[in-house]
């Protein structure tokens, strides 16, 4: 994924919710990650999948996806408190440019 995106970010969206953003090089790579869906996101994050917000841009090339925390902001539990590390398995993904279908966990 990382390959094919000009940036993979991810940060607060206030004490609840994650949001993370997948800007793509151009269309082929935008094309290449139709398979992030919400199935996906909920598998990789476990979370549920009826939680999962998902926007696509296609103007911009851009993916954007939100789900709530896994823990609220600041608790004593939250190990990530600005949320700037939740992209990570996001960026990990293997794509395969030529078909959109395919992915595999890293």
């Amino acid at each position: 994924m990382s390959d094919l995106a000009l940036e993979v970010r991810s940060k607060n969206a206030g004490p609840f919710w994650v949001t993370m953003e997948l800007f793509m090089r151009d269309d082929e790579g935008f094309r290449a990650v139709e398979f992030v869906d919400e199935r996906v996101v909920a598998e990789l994050y476990r979370v549920d999948a009826g939680s999962v917000q998902l926007f696509r841009i296609p103007s911009l090339n851009v993916v954007k996806i939100s789900f709530p925390r896994p823990v609220s902001q600041g608790s004593l539990r939250d190990r990530d408190m600005h949320a700037g590390q939740h992209h990570v398995p996001l960026a990990g993904l293997s794509v395969d440019p030529g078909r959109a279908a395919a992915r595999t966990l890293l």
